[in-house]
């Protein structure tokens, strides 16, 4: 078994990777203190001024080297819709500490602002077939067993052959996907301006073969490393794993193009390559026009970043909806915000958990107002990768944690969307927490006192 842990950016969910003897296990994450990458801080300068400092006089000041400008396409187009040059953002290492850096230089008046560069981790913990056998309680609904009354009612939608389309898209950022997995392949989305293995960057976004999307931390396309990729994987089986094919388990929305943005590793992700990973896909749609009505954010950490909130602004602006995990300490947001989830941009959807009894999972972050909805979270059944006989090799596992209460809300999106071509970002979420059923253990720990109900859409 596979115990994750919130690092600082953390994926929430708790897991076990092998289809046998799956015990279902509830574990919560020990609330920690958040991590940065030593020595090393993101700086954003503002336009340069006549008789101000250059950038290489302030570096100075900390003994820091830049490490990488970044300047995505995402940015430069932000800054032509605004008229403005846009300061750069660096990515520096300093030889002084990071608070030590950051004190010195944050006041300045060249400096827009300088923080550091956070890590943060997913939100998962361990415990088809799945669906007929009951186990897929998270796709039921209130016609169903009191055991699976709580769920998203999803199958209800089925019913109604609703069913999604893949002209929607959904942007996972998380770890790596599996996107040969038997029970994801047919809903594996590509980047339609980019030709495959050709070592060409043909859609011009600076990146050569991104087909399948970017692995940000390992800087190349292999979007899909191994069996270390599991929760990624187990998310995208609950966004759109493939529905009526007689096996595994069934996604929210049967039909619907996934792409990954790998940021989180083993050793979690950092703030820089979250921001990258954002903008990849707010790019893809305003340069190519690729209906990507959300992405999925199943992990958290670190303190407040400008330089995130403004990523997630630009993917606002473009339309895309940031669908968030809530978190896994078992605290209120409201009291001590939990980023990214706590980030008051438009877009947001911050997700808390649920058991099949329809309880609060214990595990669960909340808030009255910071909160949206809670969605399915404990002993979620989904897609994994798994190693056999030396290979890689499809395979189901039960997760705990808002990491998979997230999914959920995700494919959801993507059900509205296939059934409303042309619905916007602030129409989809009104619809998602409009339609939420209210439940007595949201009561006061959500905005909408309520848990997510796709039977209407």
């Amino acid at each position: 078994m596979k115990k994750l842990f919130i690092a600082s950016l953390v994926l929430f969910a708790f897991s076990s990777c092998s289809d046998e003897n799956l015990n279902p296990t509830e574990v919560v994450q020990n609330k920690v203190k958040p991590s940065y990458v030593a020595n090393q801080l993101l700086i954003k300068f503002k336009p340069a001024e006549t008789g101000a400092k250059t950038s290489t006089n302030i570096l100075s000041l900390i003994g820091g080297t830049t490490v990488e400008v970044i300047n995505t396409n995402s940015m430069k187009i932000s800054n032509a819709k605004t008229n403005t040059t846009g300061g750069k953002l660096l990515l520096v290492n300093s030889k002084l500490s990071t608070m030590e850096a950051i004190e010195l230089i944050k006041d300045l008046q060249e400096v827009e602002y300088a923080e550091p560069n956070w890590i943060y981790n997913h939100f998962a913990v361990s415990n088809d077939t799945y669906y007929t056998n009951g186990s897929l309680w998270g796709m039921y609904g209130s016609t169903t067993s009191p055991s699976n009354q709580f769920g998203s009612q999803a199958s209800t939608a089925w019913a109604n052959n609703k069913l999604g389309s893949a002209t929607v898209y959904i942007g996972i950022i998380d770890e790596g996907y599996m996107y040969a997995h038997d029970d994801l392949a047919a809903n594996a989305g590509k980047n339609p301006g980019e030709i495959d293995a050709n070592g060409i960057d043909d859609d011009g976004n600076g990146l050569v073969d991104d087909v399948y999307g970017w692995d940000f931390a390992g800087n190349n396309n292999t979007v899909f490393d191994g069996v270390d990729d599991d929760h990624g994987t187990h998310v995208a089986g609950t966004i759109g794993a493939v529905g009526g094919n007689g096996k595994g388990v069934a996604g929210v929305v049967w039909n619907v193009k996934m792409i990954n943005a790998k940021f989180l590793s083993g050793t979690g992700g950092t703030l820089a390559n979250a921001i990258k990973a954002i903008d990849y896909f707010t790019d893809l749609k305003t340069r190519h026009g690729l209906n990507i009505v959300a992405t999925n954010n199943s992990w958290g950490g670190g303190g407040f970043s400008q330089g995130l909130q403004d990523a997630i602004e630009r993917a606002n602006t473009a339309g895309i909806l940031f669908i968030a995990a809530a978190g896994n300490s078992g605290t209120n947001n409201d009291a001590t915000p939990s980023y990214p989830a706590s980030y008051p941009n438009a877009n947001v959807i911050a997700v808390a958990s649920i058991t099949n009894t329809g309880a609060l999972s214990s595990f669960s972050q909340f808030g009255a107002t910071s909160v949206d909805l809670g969605a399915p979270g404990s002993g979620i059944w989904s897609t994994v990768p798994t190693r056999s006989k030396g290979k890689v090799i499809s395979s189901y596992a039960s997760y705990n944690g808002t990491s998979m209460a997230t999914p959920h809300v995700s494919g959801a999106a993507a059900l509205y969307a296939s059934l409303n071509p042309g619905a916007t970002a602030a129409q989809i979420k009104a619809a998602l927490l409009n339609s939420a059923t209210p439940t007595s253990s949201l009561s006061g720990k959500c905005a909408t006192g309520g848990r997510l109900n796709v039977s209407g859409f």
